[in-house]
């Protein structure tokens, strides 16, 4: 050891041999390593949180964007076969309220309270869960209760859309989006201009308006479904121009035995061989102006 400040005196380095060379940098210990000490809420915590929530938000934003919500007809209050359906993610939601604990007189507590309990839970949840443990099976509160409204919320999908595709099939009805989508394919494989929407649509006038199978078409409630003027309304396809689609033999077929699973009922009990044949030549009629 050196003793003054004198230069040319030996310098001896006084070591320890218990003590081992590392063999690498030196990483510092994590959190669970010091007892009854945790991680820093703010901003240590808060900062990872919110980046988790960065890269779901944006998740979640692609996923919609992929799965856009379809684009029907304008609403027709008139129209009772229609199925009103929200989108996806909102399925859930939409089915929990068709219970009648959060509908009906209880329809607050289901459209407000219910949300604003779950929100508000998961916004206080750091204040509320305050334990040091990190690990999920070590909280069973926190994870039993996350759980169980993940389970939830994808039971609730399942079910809402499950009971969606019922009523399509019972009701005979397609979806508006995909009618849109098979005119356009049809038109494309037609070639054809695909299907403008946003245009007027095309005034068709009432061929024979005075013919008796007017007042036979009234009696026998046809114009209630596809409306007095004949346009139609909802899914409920108009009868106007009809004689294009539909041959006079194919009208006969129809009116005599419906369609769709019962969304065109069958008039062949209803009415005579001869009035089917009066009403199906007058439809058939129903053309646009040349």
């Amino acid at each position: 050891m050196a003793h003054g400040h004198k230069s040319n005196e030996k310098v001896v380095y006084v070591g320890d041999s218990r003590v081992k060379k590392g063999s690498g940098a030196a990483i510092p210990p994590d959190y669970t390593a010091f007892p009854g000490k945790s991680e820093a809420f703010i901003p240590n915590f808060l900062l990872k949180e919110w980046m988790v929530g960065c890269v779901v938000l944006v998740g979640f934003l692609v996923w919609t964007i992929a799965e856009p919500a379809p684009l029907g007809y304008p609403a027709d209050p008139t129209n009772t076969s229609f199925i009103p359906m929200p989108d996806w993610y909102f399925l859930f939601l939409y089915q929990f309220l068709k219970y009648p604990y959060v509908s009906q007189d209880y329809i607050l507590l289901g459209t407000i309270g219910i949300p604003a309990i779950m929100f508000g839970a998961l916004m206080l949840a750091p204040f509320l869960d305050t334990g040091k443990e990190r690990r999920f099976y070590r909280r069973p509160i926190a994870s039993s209760l996350m759980g169980l409204s993940l389970v939830a919320c994808i039971y609730l999908t399942a079910i809402s859309w499950e009971h969606y595709q019922e009523q399509l099939e019972i009701n005979g009805i397609v979806p508006e989006h995909h009618e849109r989508a098979d005119r356009a394919r049809e038109a494309a494989e037609a070639g054809k201009e695909r299907p403008n929407y946003t245009k007027p649509a095309e005034t068709i006038k009432i061929v024979a308006p005075t013919d008796p199978a007017m007042d036979l078409a009234k009696q026998a409630q046809c114009l209630g479904c596809h409306a007095a003027d004949m346009k139609g309304q909802g899914t409920t396809p108009a009868l106007l121009g009809i004689g294009d689609r539909l041959s006079k033999e194919e009208l006969v077929e129809v009116i005599t035995n419906g369609r769709n699973n019962g969304a065109m009922p069958s008039f062949g009990d209803k009415l005579s061989e001869a009035e089917i044949d009066q009403l199906a030549t007058w439809l058939a009629k129903q053309k646009k102006a040349e």
